[in-house]
Parts: C-alpha cells; structure tokens; sequence
C-alpha cells in the first residue's frame, strides 16, 4: 500500500493539511510526516512542531541536511548564487535533495496548497497526469487565513513570524521576497539582515536579488531604497512539494 506523505512546514497551511490527511487516511494508510530543519527558520518555528505533533497524534520525522550544515547562507556562499530564474539554490539543496533520498516508489504527496492556490494544483496535474497527490485544503475550500484559525481554535500558538505580522515561516530573511519584506526584516532582524548583505558582498552582483526595472541593473539588500515596511508580503511558502511542484514550470 502506497505511503501518504505530509510535508510539513512549520506554517499553517501544512499543519492543517497534514490533519486532515491523517483525519481521513491515519486509519487505513501508512501517513508519514516529515519536515526539514532549516537552520534560519525561527526557533519558535520547533515550539509549533511539537505543539502539532500533539494535535496529530503522531511524530514528525524531522530530515536535516549535512552537506551544508542545512545553512541556507552556506548554499549561497557554495553555490555562489542567492536567486535565479529556476528559484532559489535553498530549497534544492536543503528540502527536494533530502527529498529525494527519502522518498519511496508509489509516494502519494499531500500538497499544502491553499484554496487560493489551485491554479498551481491544475498546473502540476496537468504536466504530471502519472504522479498521485492529494490537496486537502484546496478539496475543503479553505484560504490561509482559514488554515491560521483553524490552528488557533486547535489551542495552539501559531508561530511568531506569524504573530510579528508576517505572511508566513519562512527562514528569516526570505529571497522570494520583495524590498517591502526586507525592509521589515532589516527593522525587526538587523543581524539576520547584516549577515545575508555580508554574503551579497562576498560573491558579488551575481547574488544580488532585485533589479532596477528603468536601468534593468541589478542591486543588494544594502541599495534597497526608501519606501514601505511591508510584512505581510504575499510569497510563496518554501517545502518539499510547492518546490517540486514549481519545479515543473520553471524548468
């Protein structure tokens, strides 16, 4: 019998996901839930994840990489890139590739997709008609903000990223966001802050994450100009899945 795997992320939307996976298959399917530790994600982000296990009812398996220390700035040093076309070098090398030698033939995947994100579920459907995966909150209509509720009705905590106003868990100091979202990061995590500009510094223009759209010049997190905080810029989460899935349109 095929594995049902939840990826969960430490953030809402996957805590919610992997509860209604196991509410509808814990009792006839082997349900496992793994999670990568990612060294700067927020501590309390390791408080919700035991506080979920509780609320599952099960352990999560808790992958965590070697190679890189599961350092997202030790990737961007190696790999001497922060962001490119295909995504960010992070999430390869710290999530999919511990994915990769986990993971077991006929795995049904459970996408932590969110209702406003179904146009992402058609599209990894339609380019994978041969690979099983299963959208609980999609199926059940429920929005992120349903998910963050449906967590606090639970009794728990959500974590503090959350509580600080942020979009989602992400690592502090996300290269999927924008110049809004570093500037708060920049505000509320200056040494965060300091030591990704430091690495920027180190390789060059080649890690720089935004561009000028007039002189298509490319700037660091140093040149950010003036303008507003924004923590709750919308971007997108970072796990196994929503990266395998991406991967497939972005290739």
């Amino acid at each position: 019998m095929s594995r049902i795997v939840c990826q969960f992320s430490c953030g809402a939307a996957s805590a919610v996901a992997t509860k209604l996976a196991l509410a509808q298959y814990g009792a006839t399917h082997d349900v496992q839930i793994i999670n990568a530790f990612i060294k700067q994600e927020h501590e309390d982000n390791r408080r919700f994840l035991a506080d979920c296990e509780t609320w599952f009812g099960r352990q999560v398996t808790v992958l965590r990489d070697e190679q890189y220390g599961a350092s997202t700035v030790e990737v961007f040093r190696r790999r001497q890139f922060m962001k490119g076309p295909r995504g960010a070098p992070c999430t390869t090398q710290l999530k999919r590739k511990l994915l990769d030698t986990w993971k077991q033939p006929g795995d049904v995947m459970v996408f932590g997709f969110t209702a406003e994100e179904a146009d992402r579920l058609d599209d990894f459907r339609e380019r994978n008609p041969d690979r099983p995966v299963l959208a609980p909150l999609i199926d059940a209509g429920l929005g992120k903000e349903d998910c963050k509720a449906m967590v606090q009705r639970a009794g728990i905590e959500l974590p503090l990223m959350y509580r600080m106003g942020y979009d989602n868990a992400n690592c502090i100091g996300c290269v999927k966001g924008g110049e809004g979202y570093w500037r708060a990061i920049r505000e509320d995590f200056p040494e965060q802050f300091e030591e990704l500009a430091q690495v920027q510094d180190e390789i060059g223009a080649g890690a720089h994450i935004f561009r000028n759209r007039q002189t298509n010049e490319r700037y660091s997190l140093r040149d950010i100009p003036a303008g507003p905080v924004r923590r709750n810029e919308k971007m997108p989460s970072c796990s196994f899945f929503c990266e395998l899935a991406e991967q497939e349109y972005t290739a």
